[in-house]
């Protein structure tokens, strides 16, 4: 029996796997599409070889796309948005540093500032029992309305840049961390070199292109049907070649 059979069951086998991973990254996107400060996901492939014969492709990793999303105004002093480079830190319950596009704040009842998730945010200040109106400058200039109707600098916020930020690695809940692809985390004020500004009563939306994502995930479909179909008759064409030699 031909060796090409086998190579062709496998490389259909491994073309399904790859495309339902990739159509797990799309419907992830579109599950995405109203969050915050979320970035479209990219699947990235490789070709196989082996013995010099190609056996398909393999999914080696996602990369996020880090184009700015839109901006829409907020009722709230608390939604900051981020306008360019960069990313809010968070720490995490272990206790690690967390990064963030998603500047939709709130005020636990500590007065501790924090993310919709409850991850305090990293920034250089303390908001007062009865304080209210927080809000932020374009620069990272952290103000308050104190008890007297009096506006008060509380503190300051920087923001994080990376030299690759597509290879920031999710952590879940709008959360990514550094990782060896993204580079070092560099801090800086918003509004200097290569730092984004930032937006009080703002909110960035999602970068998804959510018409795009739908045509993926109709072209995903299709292929995973027509591959399916591929592996299904190579199947059967090797199941009669065996009973053939059974005869």
């Amino acid at each position: 029996m031909s060796s090409s059979l086998f190579h062709t069951l496998n490389i259909s086998r491994q073309d399904i796997l790859s495309h339902m991973l990739d159509l797990d990254v799309t419907s992830s996107n579109l599950a995405n599409v109203n969050t915050a400060g979320y970035k479209t996901a990219r699947s990235n492939f490789q070709e196989m070889l082996n013995a010099q014969l190609k056996e398909g492709t393999q999914m080696r990793a996602t990369q996020a796309l880090t184009m700015q999303g839109s901006l829409r105004t907020s009722a709230s002093s608390l939604d900051w948005a981020i306008q360019g480079d960069g990313y809010f830190g968070v720490t995490l319950p272990d206790g690690t540093l967390g990064y963030t596009r998603d500047g939709q704040f709130a005020l636990d009842a500590d007065n501790t500032l924090v993310t919709a998730s409850g991850y305090p945010v990293v920034w250089d200040g303390e908001i007062t029992e009865g304080m209210t109106n927080v809000n932020v400058n374009s620069t990272g200039t952290v103000t308050a309305t104190d008890a007297d109707g009096a506006t008060a600098e509380v503190g300051t916020i920087q923001l994080t840049r990376f030299p690759n930020p597509g290879g920031l690695t999710d952590n879940g809940k709008n959360i990514l961390l550094e990782s060896d692809a993204s580079g070092a985390a560099q801090a800086g004020d918003p509004g200097s070199e290569n730092i984004g500004t930032l937006s009080s009563f703002k909110v960035e939306n999602s970068n998804i292109d959510l018409a795009q994502e739908m045509t993926r995930l109709i072209s995903l479909q299709r292929t995973i049907s027509m591959s399916l179909k591929a592996f299904q008759q190579t199947d059967t064409m090797i199941s009669e070649a065996i009973n053939l030699r059974k005869a």
